[in-house]
């Protein structure tokens, strides 16, 4: 008799190798104490051989001691088990690696555990987060081929052109000093790099300017950048209101916290999940090589706190919350990008500044009013209707915030750029972050103007030349005019003198 089958007369939930273990530990102590109950030394029993005893007699009684210390092992455990109702949590493997991390006290509401969310069919399960890699991994491909397939005949249709950059002179020592100190000499540097490559400060200067253009991304790299994003956000919007337009939480946030946490989710929202932590964690992977713009430092902020968001709301069953949150970016982001696609084209300026004005107006009405006033208080007020306060109640309110706050710093530049578009009627430039840095625009601002002086003192010296080679030719002409009648002036005296 195999003692381990037995297991079926438990409670259901001793499923994992590691709660087989964790039961086998646990008997081992039990059964040692039945085997000095019933004066054994093993299951096997006393050998019979070179005994009186009968074989056969010996035979069954030690079959009925297996017997009675199973059945007093069975009772004991089960005993045991009863009083310890944490050995019959249901565990996974993610969860098998960082024990203290997954405790439910820290991701469900007080009176809740892991085993009742397993008690659902459709349950959000921590091990499903680790599909969105491979899928990070595909966007990463897929954008490779999009840049180099569909963009580019994109950018044709707009009329995208790059600007012409100057070339740049080789120099060794200034080459050197670029890649290994500063892109931006000081003063003192200037002089001294003088010294050792014996230019002047303002030859130094413009060497250092076209070399920044040089490295600076193009406007074909911003606008693949651009339409990858447009394409994405676009797709993503109208998904996720095709799937959320007809549920009762999307016009009631109550709706939210109805039979929460216990709420089964439904295939399209597991994948808009997924997609959407994919795509996240494909930027946050491809940030080093995309286009750094100002608010470089708060769009990582931005991804990481988003990749948190969604990571511990699908976990914590906020997936109803979650899924509001995500359409509400979206609806403004694909504004955002195909303004900039048009910014970056030719012949579309009044496409771009209508796009434009389009996108300030829903992200202001999103972002600083819809998002605080409907999720921020769903999440902080209408959830204490349901439930007490927990580790993740403060959580996830926390990275809401984060969002809140960066939703604020943006809202500032975006009105930076309305206010320029009322009182000069066009837009200059993205103040949000299609260019590089202020002290860049600054530079570059400079060196076009020296440039144009440059190249006006080069035409003026050609055509300085020009003058002077005419007036070469008018003097040469007027001297043999004179010349001429002068001549002529003579032979007619001669002649009047015969």
């Amino acid at each position: 008799m195999e003692p381990y089958k037995t297991m079926t007369v438990f409670p259901s939930g001793l499923r994992s190798s590691v709660e087989l273990k964790n039961f086998r530990t646990l008997n081992t102590p039990l059964l040692l104490n039945r085997k000095r109950c019933f004066g054994i030394s093993g299951i096997k029993g006393h050998s019979a051989v070179g005994s009186s005893i009968d074989p056969r007699r010996s035979f069954t009684k030690k079959r009925e001691r297996e017997n009675s210390l199973l059945d007093g092992l069975i009772a004991d455990s089960s005993f045991y088990l009863a009083t310890h109702p944490q050995l019959l949590q249901p565990s996974s493997d993610s969860m098998d690696l960082l024990p203290d991390l997954w405790r439910h006290e820290y991701w469900l509401p007080p009176g809740i555990t892991w085993r009742d969310m397993e008690q659902m069919q459709e349950c959000p399960r921590p091990r499903d987060l680790l599909f969105a890699l491979p899928l990070a991994l595909g966007f990463i491909v897929l954008r490779l081929v999009f840049d180099r397939v569909v963009a580019p005949p994109l950018g044709r249709c707009v009329g995208l052109r790059n600007r012409l950059r100057m070339a740049v002179a080789p120099a060794t020592k200034l080459e050197s000093f670029y890649t290994q100190q500063n892109r931006q000499p000081s003063q003192s540097d200037i002089i001294s790099l003088m010294a050792q490559c014996d230019k002047s400060q303002r030859q130094i200067e413009t060497w250092f300017r076209h070399r920044r253009n040089h490295d600076r991304p193009s406007y074909t790299k911003r606008f693949c950048e651009a339409c990858w994003r447009f394409f994405f956000y676009l797709i993503a919007f109208l998904a996720g209101l095709a799937t959320l337009i007809n549920k009762s939480w999307f016009w009631d946030q109550r709706e939210c916290w109805t039979g929460y946490p216990q709420q089964p989710i439904e295939r399209a929202h597991f994948w808009y999940y997924q997609l959407e932590l994919g795509f996240y964690l494909s930027l946050l992977l491809c940030v080093s090589v995309d286009v750094k713009r100002k608010d470089f430092k708060e769009q990582v902020i931005h991804h990481i706190a988003t990749i948190f968001l969604l990571g511990f709301s699908y976990c914590s069953n906020y997936v109803r919350i979650g899924t509001l949150v995500m359409l509400l970016h979206d609806s403004s982001d694909f504004l955002l990008e195909s303004a900039k696609m048009f910014n970056y084209g030719t012949g579309w300026r009044k496409t771009c500044d209508t796009l434009f004005v389009i996108f300030a107006a829903v992200f202001l009405v999103t972002r600083l009013v819809v998002f605080p006033s409907k999720i921020i208080h769903t999440t902080l007020v209408l959830s204490m209707e349901v439930f007490e306060p927990f580790a993740g109640y403060y959580f996830f309110n926390l990275l809401l915030m984060v969002l809140q706050a960066l939703h604020v710093f943006w809202a500032m530049l975006i009105l930076r750029m309305a206010n320029k578009f009322l009182f000069l009627g066009k837009l200059d430039k993205d103040e949000r972050s299609d260019e590089e840095s202020e002290l860049e625009e600054e530079d570059d601002d400079k060196g076009e103007g020296e440039e144009k002086d440059e190249e006006g003192e080069c035409c003026w010296e050609r055509s300085k030349d020009a003058l002077n080679s005419k007036l070469k030719m008018l003097n040469k002409s007027f001297v043999l005019n004179n010349l001429n009648n002068h001549r002529a002036a003579i032979v007619s005296k001669m002649r009047k003198a015969r």
